[in-house]
């Protein structure tokens, strides 16, 4: 197949940034860090396997920027350049088949778990819907220092990445963390230049991105995996991400990937349309939208007449020909791959070889209905196949449900205490 498709085709950015295919491997946390939260050597090993797989763009997951917040167990933090080898390593690793890597830099807010934080932070003390309390707690308000000093955070670790050799950074602007909380008018009810309009509640995005650009220059590429909708009543809608959308491409954003959803409303696990026809009371998904398989190609579509910004769709792929079809209709540039490249690693070899590929990644159940209702259990399930392949090893295509969870609440637990004492040292 190769070039003689669209998804075996270079893409070129606007800055002259070059990938070599239209496969992205989108930002999977990879809890992969050690107990003080610095980068293991599991790290290159399985962003290597990736590279030999044939992605063409890797992101990484989840490297936070302040060890204080942490989004899970084993997070990667950057803060300085203590790790300046081994970051170079992954970079290295990750683009050792001739493929990019950009680096995803996060800070969780309120959606740090208890046994993390103590003292999580949002930009207003909202709490969770209850079925979630357990897990997080109450967040106090942001001061103002604490969001200049998020900002800052940003900037920062961005320049240690391309120092490292990244060619990217991605702002993590959904899935319910600290920036995606900032856009929402749910979690985001202050009365200062952060909150009320949208005007006001997308500037902290906006001086993000401006900490991230002087610290390291017009040609570096920045992305975001921004929020199509929070599917979440009074929360960040479609309408509000269009024009964040458009405020970006106006400031130089270099790429945007659609996602959607929250830990409260998990679209990007299950889609979007059902969460739309829960609150909405909409009609069910239409045949036609359920072949074309990603769960916000409608969005991208519409985001496509507003902004000419390269866009990359995340959620819902599984087969060869909905990939093409949705690169063919012009509404995305990238097509971002998670789960399957957790089970799958060839996939993208496979489809530019000819393949006719179809994915086996389908939902885990455990018959827990709290538990199936939530996206923790089935995101802790993919993760144990990434530590697979941080090892050398091929990970599993697929598990018995309830067994899976079982493992996952012990994994989470004992590295949640090891983690714990970590930090303690650390300090």
């Amino acid at each position: 197949m190769g070039t003689n498709t669209l998804l075996g085709q270079a893409l070129t950015l606007k800055n002259g940034s070059t990938i070599p295919n239209r496969f992205a491997k989108s930002a999977l946390s990879e809890t992969l860090g050690t107990v003080d939260l610095r980068v293991s050597k599991a790290l290159p090993t399985l962003y290597q396997r990736w590279a030999k797989g044939g992605v063409g763009l890797s992101f990484t997951g989840n490297v936070m920027i302040d060890r204080r917040h942490l989004g899970e167990p084993n997070n990667v933090v950057l803060e300085d350049d203590r790790d300046m080898p081994m970051l170079k390593a992954w970079a290295t690793a990750a683009k050792s088949n001739g493929g990019q890597v950009w680096m995803q830099l996060n800070h969780p807010g309120k959606q740090t778990p208890k046994m993390l934080n103590s003292d999580p932070m949002a930009p207003s003390a909202i709490a969770f819907h209850k079925s979630m309390q357990s897990f997080f707690g109450t967040p106090r308000a942001m001061t103002e220092d604490d969001i200049l000093d998020a900002i800052q955070r940003f900037g920062k670790a961005a320049g240690l990445a391309k120092e490292a050799g990244f060619d990217g950074v991605q702002i993590h602007g959904a899935h319910g963390y600290l920036v995606s909380q900032f856009l929402s008018p749910h979690h985001n009810q202050r009365n200062d230049q952060w909150g009320g309009p949208l005007e006001n509640r997308m500037r902290f995005v906006q001086e993000v991105y401006k900490s991230i650009r002087a610290a390291t220059g017009d040609d570096f590429n920045i992305g975001i995996k921004m929020n199509s909708a929070d599917f979440q009543r009074g929360g960040f809608n479609e309408e509000d991400a269009a024009i964040v959308a458009q405020t970006l491409a106006g400031l130089g954003i270099n790429l945007i990937e659609v996602s959607g959803g929250t830990y409260e409303t998990p679209a990007m696990a299950q889609g979007s349309d059902k969460h739309k026809k829960n609150l909405d009371k909409q009609a069910p998904v239409k045949e036609s939208t359920r072949q074309r398989e990603a769960y916000f190609l409608e969005f991208a579509e519409m985001l496509r007449t507003k902004v000419d910004v390269p866009l990359m769709v995340t959620g819902g792929f599984r087969s060869r020909a909905a990939m093409e079809s949705a690169l063919e209709s012009g509404a995305c540039d990238l097509v971002g791959l998670g789960r399957p490249l957790c089970v799958e690693p060839d996939l993208v070899n496979q489809i530019l070889q000819g393949d006719d590929f179809t994915s086996v990644v389908r939902p885990i159940k455990t018959g827990v209905k709290m538990i199936d209702k939530m996206a923790l259990m089935e995101v802790s399930w993919y993760e144990r196949q990434l530590h697979r392949m941080g090892k050398g090893k091929e990970p599993h295509r697929q598990d018995q449900g309830f067994w899976s969870l079982l493992d996952v609440l012990w994994l989470m637990t004992y590295r949640g205490l090891f983690n714990r004492i970590g930090r303690l040292r650390a300090s």
